[in-house]
């Protein structure tokens, strides 16, 4: 077992996965650590997608990578250019071609909702990594608007998105990146 310095080492962002399904019964367990998060006012407003098909994977991506260049080219959003081509390229897949995405959503009346579910996906993450699994948060794949894809995934209406994580078999897990040490600011004792 990993001590906890071992597992924040481990936790890295994987975009490079073995051809290998992850079972749900992994995933369900995984879900099941993420409920011990903490969320404002212990409402636990976060709500879990798991897909595991990988039609569904691209085809969720294809949504994704088309709403965003249609964004973009209105000037709702603003992001490097350079992503617009990678976007276009009909190969790329936002998932990275993960054999597993969990797509954590809530509803929009709650005021807390990304922080609620950033907490959860941290905590999914560091399980995943517990368990020698990768997994990664791509933002890029949280733009499923269409209300026939959302009811696919069970999202109701009033609810949105914030975190869809891959998770699958790394091929490898790269090294930590240097980090530098953290500013701290002032220290009142």
């Amino acid at each position: 077992m990993m001590t906890f310095t071992e597992l924040l080492k481990n936790r890295r962002s994987i975009r490079d996965f073995q051809d290998k399904e992850v079972p749900v019964k992994i995933v369900e367990e995984i879900l099941q650590e993420s409920t011990l998060a903490p969320s404002a006012s212990n409402n636990q407003p976060c709500r879990f997608s798991i897909v595991n098909c990988k039609n569904t994977i691209k085809a969720l991506s294809d949504e994704s990578k088309a709403n965003l260049l249609d964004d973009f080219a209105q000037n709702k959003a603003s992001f490097n250019p350079v992503y617009a081509d990678v976007l276009k390229d009909k190969n790329f897949n936002v998932f990275y071609n993960a054999s597993c995405v969990i797509f954590i959503s809530g509803s929009n009346a709650v005021y807390s909702l990304d922080v609620d579910c950033a907490l959860a996906a941290s905590y999914i993450m560091f399980s995943a990594a517990s368990r020698g699994l990768g997994a990664c948060w791509i933002a890029l794949g949280s733009q499923i608007r269409d209300p026939k894809t959302k009811a696919l995934l069970g999202i109701p209406d009033g609810c949105r998105i914030v975190a869809p994580i891959i998770i699958g078999y790394p091929k490898e897990i790269p090294p930590a990146s240097e980090r530098h040490a953290p500013e701290i600011l002032r220290v009142i004792s």
